[in-house]
């Protein structure tokens, strides 16, 4: 199957390499990882991924907080699979990462306890959303839970003008349905319920919200049968 063309990492290939850097300078970093960790709230022996893991940063903190979580990673890029490898060896971390065509996730169905996902989802568009939703829902156990840590709706008009040097790297037809406020939407038509977003902050490019699902494949069950 022919790999999915895919947005790298601020934009541009060339600029992969300074990904963590720009993190640093744009937005509250340890605030918005510390929180995604509490989030996520790792257990021992939860298998737990992370959908799109990027340059690692997050896999390192999540297993900071509970060395014996059972935690894996998945991406697309295989440029930042490179900045994850030496990060992981550099810290003497062995967490396996797997490269995907951006179509199916490589995993058989209801594998895993938990998925997060940061920084993802504002880079695909509505159709791609749609579809990765729906892989996470397959390969998450039934009452398995879902976090993603991405942008938001814009909670006023100061951060919806500044979320506008976002969307000039990643592209306005990728971003726009989360400044818009339609992450939840896409969650529930996935099949997913208990659908909320936890919390917002602010930065100075943009609202960045935590948004939380459930699997309830009981609920999903029963839902259909209703309407029949």
């Amino acid at each position: 199957m022919e790999k999915q063309k895919f947005i790298p990492a601020l934009g541009y290939d060339f600029l992969t390499a300074y990904y963590d850097l720009a993190i640093k300078l744009t937005m509250p970093e340890k605030r918005f990882r510390r929180l995604l960790v509490e989030e996520i709230s790792p257990k021992p022996n939860e298998k737990t991924l992370e959908f799109g893991f990027g340059t690692a940063q997050n896999l390192l903190l999540v297993k900071q907080s509970c060395p014996n979580v059972d935690l894996r990673g998945l991406d697309i890029d295989p440029k930042v699979k490179e900045i994850a490898n030496y990060k992981l060896a550099k810290n003497a971390l062995e967490i396996p990462l797997e490269l995907y065509d951006g179509v199916r996730l490589p995993y058989s169905d209801k594998q895993f306890d938990k998925v997060y996902s940061c920084l993802v989802f504002h880079q695909l568009d509505a159709e791609t959303k749609l579809n990765c939703l729906k892989e996470i829902f397959r390969v998450l156990k039934p009452n398995g839970i879902l976090i993603i840590a991405d942008w938001g709706k814009a909670a006023n008009p100061i951060m919806r003008l500044t979320f506008c040097f976002v969307q000039l790297l990643d592209g306005f037809n990728t971003t726009n349905d989360n400044v818009r406020g339609l992450m939840p939407s896409f969650m529930e038509k996935a099949g997913f319920d208990n659908i909320s977003v936890s919390q917002s902050i602010n930065t100075f490019i943009g609202t960045f919200s935590y948004f939380k699902a459930r699997k309830n494949e009981v609920f999903k069950v029963n839902f259909k049968k209703n309407v029949e």
